[in-house]
């Protein structure tokens, strides 16, 4: 399975987003700098944490100038219960086919349960990748990234 290089365009990726639109990446973050969280489910506490840290720093990454979507397998109202439980402002996406989304993106994935593993992308204002797949991005780690290309592009 092919990894996104630095620098690569981020390949189109289009998913239900929960409210009934389209999550259409990279697309939806063109001109600003985003993040696009790949997490396991609802039931993982780990990826409740980070999305809950991504929306308690949504000042700060707005700030920055960063946009952040997320996206899993999880059915759309599984997705959209974690949405209303965590309070999250961000789009998020739903029922990703996980074999796709790791053949294209490079995401690992786990095979029983089938879902995708965590994985965290940062995408210049162009949709290329600033960084390939990362574990588990946090909101400061983000805003610490981008400050740091923006005083020095």
């Amino acid at each position: 399975m092919p990894r996104l290089e630095n620098g690569q365009s981020f390949p189109s990726l289009q998913v239900p987003q929960v409210g009934g639109t389209t999550l259409s990446l990279p697309e939806g973050l063109a001109g600003s700098f985003g993040v696009v969280l790949v997490y396991r489910g609802a039931w993982c506490p780990y990826c409740n944490a980070q999305l809950s840290a991504f929306q308690r720093a949504s000042a700060s990454l707005e700030a920055a100038g960063v946009k952040v979507v997320a996206l899993s397998v999880d059915d759309e109202q599984t997705s959209a219960a974690l949405v209303d439980k965590l309070r999250l402002s961000f789009p998020v996406g739903h029922s990703a086919d996980a074999d796709q989304v790791a053949a294209e993106h490079g995401c690992y994935v786990n095979d029983e349960p089938h879902y995708l593993q965590s994985t965290g992308f940062v995408l210049a204002p162009d949709g290329t990748v600033v960084t390939g797949a990362i574990g588990r991005l946090t909101p400061e780690d983000v805003v610490g990234l981008v400050t740091y290309l923006e005083d020095h592009a």
